[in-house]
């Protein structure tokens, strides 16, 4: 008889219980865990046990759990009833095995192949899942003689145990998950880390992330994400919370979601729009189909030539803008014709009361807004830029053109092939 202080759920399911004259009272069904803010783990309050008046529910307490021949042993004499009405409570068998599972370390779904339990301090907790191919093939009742023969090998089965306190629940679509956090580590995630995992839920799951985060937030996920799910989420949401969500996004982002979108959709939600938004996200779905237009952004940062580098540093500072916002800073004229550009170097080394029109590079590259999108492609490659002005027909800035975009629209060129 071996002391057990630590066990896996697939090992003890459907196991066996004795009482103390080895007579069976039952079969153990699954484990019900307390879901508590104040516990780090889930901590096992109840057996659902098999008997043979039916499924209940028995105190966990009165369990005492051995080892014997590899095979373990539940021995209870009296299977007292334990209300779990009212409690933040979740069974392991039903609503964590086999269920997908957020890595916040990894930053990815995972699915739970079993699950580890361990004795502290007289109570059990749940204390990791089981990730990895040694938690299904061990399901599988195969993996100690796999094991061994791997060792023959000199290699070993992959196991991968991630601490619960790491992992968040997302399967949403099956009742009985019920976590007090809800989703509160997902919104910590990078979007672009957010946007990957979203996308491969199922569509009931995905709103449910998606709206349970800020409005910040979803407006920073919503741009990575990629655009069918883009469709999917702002046809689920009520049309004033998409477009309060639609104003916090670039401009020529909010333009290509919305061409995904039926007509009548899209004008219903650029009515909703705060006008300053929706005009300017109307002017750049004016744009014909692979023009310059079409692909910049009006998301950049100008100043007049007679702004001093004193005045530009404070205004910076208080605009805060996003690192690919300033690329490079554009310099114009009272009438918004592009003049020069700025790097941030020349701001840093030159001296506070100098004019910009004193430190700019009038030899600007740029791009008029009606040109072909081959015209961008061959200037940012020629000059390894990492952005391009964009003027209209009179010479004023409109936009710009950002490499990240380019790159973009040349890999969904290539995926329409």
């Amino acid at each position: 008889m071996t002391h057990v202080s630590t066990f896996y759920f697939s090992r003890i399911s459907g196991r066996k219980i004795v009482n103390d004259f080895g007579i069976k009272v039952g079969a153990i069904r699954d484990l019900v865990v307390l879901l508590d803010k104040d516990l780090v783990r889930p901590k096992i309050i109840a057996i659902q046990v098999k008997t043979r008046d039916g499924i209940k529910n028995v105190d966990f307490s009165n369990f005492k759990i051995d080892k014997i021949g590899g095979q373990y042993v539940f021995n209870c004499n009296e299977l007292l009833d334990i209300s779990i009405e009212g409690k933040e409570t979740m069974l392991l068998g039903k609503n964590v095995m086999d269920r997908q599972l957020v890595d916040m370390d990894g930053r990815k779904l995972v699915r739970v192949n079993d699950i580890r339990l361990a004795i502290l301090a007289g109570n059990t907790y749940m204390l990791a899942v089981d990730v990895g191919l040694q938690g299904l093939f061990r399901r599988l009742g195969v993996a100690k003689p796999l094991m061994r023969v791997l060792k023959l090998f000199r290699t070993t089965l992959p196991s991968h145990l991630i601490l619960w306190e790491d992992v968040e629940t997302v399967d949403y679509g099956h009742a009985g998950i019920k976590l007090t956090k809800d989703y509160s580590n997902l919104s910590k995630l990078h979007p672009s880390d957010l946007a990957d995992i979203i996308e491969e839920l199922d569509k009931n799951t995905q709103f449910a992330i998606f709206s349970s985060l800020d409005q910040e937030k979803a407006a920073d996920v919503l741009e990575e994400l990629e655009p069918n799910v883009q469709k999917t989420m702002i046809e689920s949401m009520a049309l004033e919370k998409a477009a309060d969500i639609l104003e916090m996004m670039p401009a020529d982002e909010v333009a290509d979601l919305l061409e995904e979108l039926r007509e009548e959709q899209a004008e219903a939600l650029l009515a909703e729009m705060e006008d300053e938004a929706s005009d300017e996200v109307r002017e750049l779905m004016d744009y014909p189909d692979h023009s310059i237009g079409s692909v910049m952004t009006t998301d950049y940062i100008s100043f007049n030539e007679n702004n001093t580098v004193e005045e530009t540093i404070a205004e910076l500072r208080r605009l805060s803008p996003e690192a690919e916002d300033i690329y490079y800073l554009y310099i114009v004229d009272a009438d918004e014709k592009l003049l020069g550009t700025v790097s941030l170097r020349d701001i840093i080394v030159a001296d506070p009361k100098t004019k910009l029109s004193d430190i700019m590079n009038r030899d600007v590259i740029s791009v008029v807004d009606t040109d072909k999108m081959n015209t961008i492609n061959e200037i940012i490659s020629k000059y390894s830029l990492m952005a391009v002005p964009v003027i209209d027909e009179d010479e004023a800035m409109v936009g710009v053109v950002v490499i990240n975009d380019v790159v973009f629209n040349l890999l969904k060129a290539r995926r329409k092939r």
